[in-house]
């Protein structure tokens, strides 16, 4: 018997959701290992002998493991079975797009889902027409990832993401036809961000009472 698939994750860590979503959606039998950031569980000997850069998400496949979850997603839409072909279509043109907004991604986005980069992500999907990035009505790898990094706005406070995704009208509908798409593993994800949002709202209004 084929050992279970292990996913190595946390949840406020938007490539651990893309990763937990895109499992639940496409029915992959797999167990969620918790890995706590803020615990530092990351940086434990046992978690440094499944992934010596000390990140998640990773997971394990019988003997073989796999981080960066770009490469985690590829992996997953092309080996096992029953994967819709619309998350890593097999035509390359459309699969070389995929990658092209991939590798964009962990250049820009990555590293803060803040205006300039959100505008870019706006021009994507303008110019995808559709409701996926790669002009297809159902979502891609990259459409799922981007849409997760994006979520982390959550946390800077409603204003704030309100200022930066508003002004993008395109953003807004994409992203809901991300989340229908994946509904309601998309929610179930994200309940941890929510629960964080409100911890942080809540320590933001006592910090403004205090002035």
């Amino acid at each position: 018997m084929a050992a279970m698939l292990k996913v190595y994750a946390d949840r406020l860590s938007q490539p651990s959701r893309a990763l937990i979503i895109f499992c639940r959606v496409n029915k992959l039998d797999f167990e969620e290992v918790t890995v706590n950031l803020g615990k530092g569980q990351h940086r434990t000997p046992e978690f440094n002998k499944i992934n010596p850069m000390g990140q998640v998400p990773v997971i394990v496949d019988g003997r073989f493991r796999l981080f960066e979850s770009h490469a985690i997603l590829r992996y997953l839409a092309t080996v096992f079975p029953g994967v819709p072909d619309h998350w890593y279509p097999v035509d390359l043109f459309t699969r070389a797009k995929i990658e092209s907004i991939l590798d964009w991604h962990h250049s820009n986005l990555r590293r803060g889902a803040e205006s300039a980069e959100v505008s870019v992500a706006n021009d994507h999907v303008r110019r995808g027409k559709e409701q996926a990035l790669n002009g297809n009505p159902q979502p891609s790898i990259a459409d799922l990832s981007l849409v997760c990094e994006i979520m982390q706005l959550e946390l800077v406070g409603d204003e704030r993401r309100d200022s930066i995704l508003g002004p993008r009208e395109k953003i807004g509908a994409w992203m809901e036809n991300v989340k229908k798409a994946t509904s309601p593993h998309f929610e179930e994800a994200h309940e941890l961000i929510f629960k964080m949002k409100a911890w942080l709202s809540a320590d933001r209004v006592k910090t403004v009472s205090k002035l």
